[in-house]
């Protein structure tokens, strides 16, 4: 503990899939969840369906429930996207989360 003098940062904790959680505030689409398998399998449902739409954008993971609670979200995993949950409590095919994903960013 220090008295006096600079506060030490502390790093971001690692995420399930071994990238530094930070919160992400870049990133645009998020999964928020523990890093089970269920979140495991929306996450790779969103990054194909991405790569099918052209997006190269990057997909956050968020592990911290205090962060999860904070989007109002009581069941995981859930997806974020713009800052806004557009799913939640359920495992997305490629196929749902491709066409969620056109809906919410209206690409045609």
């Amino acid at each position: 503990m220090f008295m006096f003098g600079k506060k030490e940062e502390k790093k971001p904790a690692s995420c399930c899939c071994g990238s530094a959680q930070t919160g992400n505030t870049e990133a645009k689409v998020l999964i928020l969840g523990s890093g089970c398998a269920n979140c495991n399998a929306l996450e790779r449902a969103v990054r194909e369906a991405m790569a099918e739409l052209g997006w190269q954008e990057e997909v956050g993971h968020v592990t911290d429930f205090g962060r999860i609670a904070a989007y109002g979200v009581m069941s995981t995993p859930a997806l974020v996207v713009d800052g806004k949950v557009v799913s939640a409590g359920r495992v997305l095919s490629k196929a749902q989360a491709k066409e969620l994903l056109q809906t919410v960013r209206r690409v045609v």
